[in-house]
């Protein structure tokens, strides 16, 4: 395969990955299954709405799947699917070369505790 062969694939990947805070849910999902609760705290200075957002989007691409569960109170239940947890090995090693080689932002909250 040629450089070029792989562009496509890499501008998808790229362009999920260059959405704010899509990165930093499927590491807090790759910890395990969780409810929106467990997944506001895992994924910290996440507004409510913007975790609503990004977890529709993800169940979009078929990364994460939505198991709601009937209440009262009705909750939501996410985890990742075959393709996401497919993804968990490169966000991994993408989060070891971050931390290796890019300095964090100054006055920045390091989100690498978020962890993978």
């Amino acid at each position: 395969m040629t450089t070029t062969d792989y562009l496509p694939g890499l501008a998808r990947a790229f362009a999920l990955l260059g959405r704010r805070w899509n990165g930093l849910i499927l590491a807090a999902l790759a910890h395990g299954p969780a409810g929106f609760g467990q997944l506001r705290e895992r994924v910290p200075g996440i507004s409510d709405r913007m975790l609503a957002d990004r977890l529709h989007e993800l169940t979009g691409t078929g990364l994460v799947t939505r198991t709601v569960i009937p209440g009262p109170p009705t909750r939501s239940h996410y985890a990742l699917t075959e393709h996401g947890k497919a993804f968990v090995i490169p966000l991994a090693a993408l989060a070891v070369w971050g931390a290796e080689h890019l300095l964090p932002r100054t006055g920045q909250q390091d989100r690498t505790s978020s962890g993978v």
